[in-house]
């Protein structure tokens, strides 16, 4: 004979399983958080270019960083070091990409940077740092970020 109670509990306990495992594979990848630390240096005069390099630390694994961008409205030369947070990171990949800037500025001797920029993939840089040098800059420019 058929034992009902028996059968509904297996018959629970699968359905259970199979809501479980949907919702694994329908759900989107927990987005993380990575450290992010820059050195660039910058010059020019009216059209500038610059770069340097970096890392990325992403869940205990660090990731050499290569920077480039180009500004136009730039006088001067600086150099700038950047530290802060990289958000929206489903894989360190996502690092990878341009970010525009625009605004003004002027630092002569040194100064602090704060900046927040977002890449085409959704990743966010918040970053603060200092900057030693000259740099009048009005304008806008972009930097690229590729990882070695």
């Amino acid at each position: 004979m058929f034992d009902f109670v028996r059968i509904m509990k297996l018959a629970t306990r699968f359905a259970a399983a199979m809501i479980a495992a949907i919702v694994v594979i329908v759900s989107p990848a927990q987005a993380g958080t990575g450290t992010v630390h820059l050195k660039i240096v910058k010059g020019g005069f009216i059209i500038g270019g610059g770069g340097g390099n970096g890392t990325l630390t992403y869940n205990g694994h660090s990731y050499r960083l290569q920077i480039g961008g180009v500004g136009i409205g730039t006088i001067g030369i600086a150099e700038t070091s950047l530290y802060g947070t990289a958000t929206n990171l489903h894989s360190p990949g996502d690092i990878v990409g341009t970010y525009a800037t625009a605004g003004a500025g002027l630092a002569v001797g040194g100064g602090a940077n704060v900046v927040t920029l977002q890449n085409e993939k959704g990743v966010v840089l918040r970053l603060q740092g200092t900057q030693v040098g000259f740099q009048a800059t009005l304008g806008f420019g972009g930097m690229t970020i590729s990882m070695h």
